[in-house]
């Protein structure tokens, strides 16, 4: 028996809803990209677009490699430890650009952004440590970490079409009647 088993189940779930999330982000994406935004950059999808697709990634990665038919468990391990450490250093990339975008980024930004990332990354990294001193807790700190990054990125989603739904459309809305207005 391996120190997987058990595990296929929950990264078949887990992977699978990444999986699923990737390609309705994409649709979504799709849907909006005609919706004229005011003021809008390339940068606005760089930081808060483009890493929910990441961490989604990150996930189904994750489900790949933990249900991969390893000989042991330190090939999986070392693939792991690489997700947690590119993600880590992803997350300081996403920090430097949400400092520089022209959205004055709010606490929850910060957090469901930077924080929370960050933090499943690392954990991601430490528990790789962790696999030879504690199996039991490393692998349900990496589904931990697995399960925060999906729920990351569904409040992200959620948040990026709510913002456009309701706070674009709603300026462009009063734009446009403010602009009807002038023009009779």
């Amino acid at each position: 028996m391996t120190p997987f088993a058990g595990w296929e189940n929950f990264y078949v779930i887990v992977g699978s809803s990444a999986g699923a999330l990737i390609g309705l982000q994409f649709v979504v994406i799709t849907l909006i990209a005609d919706i004229p935004v005011a003021g809008a950059n390339l940068q606005g999808g760089h930081t808060y677009a483009t890493p929910t697709v990441v961490h989604f990634g990150a996930v189904l990665l994750l489900a790949g490699i933990m249900t991969a038919p390893w000989p042991g468990v330190h090939p999986a391990t070392i693939f792991w430890g690489l997700v947690g450490f590119i993600g880590v250093v992803y997350s300081a990339i996403v920090f430097r650009r949400m400092r520089q975008h022209q959205y004055q980024p709010e606490f929850e930004d910060w957090l469901f952004h930077v924080i929370l990332p960050f933090a499943a990354y690392a954990a991601l990294g430490t528990s790789a440590f962790m696999i030879a001193f504690h199996h039991q807790i490393a692998l349900f700190t990496n589904g931990a970490a697995a399960m925060l990054l999906l729920f990351i990125g569904i409040h992200n989603a959620w948040d990026a079409i709510t913002y456009h739904v309701f706070v674009q459309r709603k300026k462009l809305e009063s734009q446009s009647s403010g602009s009807g207005d002038r023009e009779v």
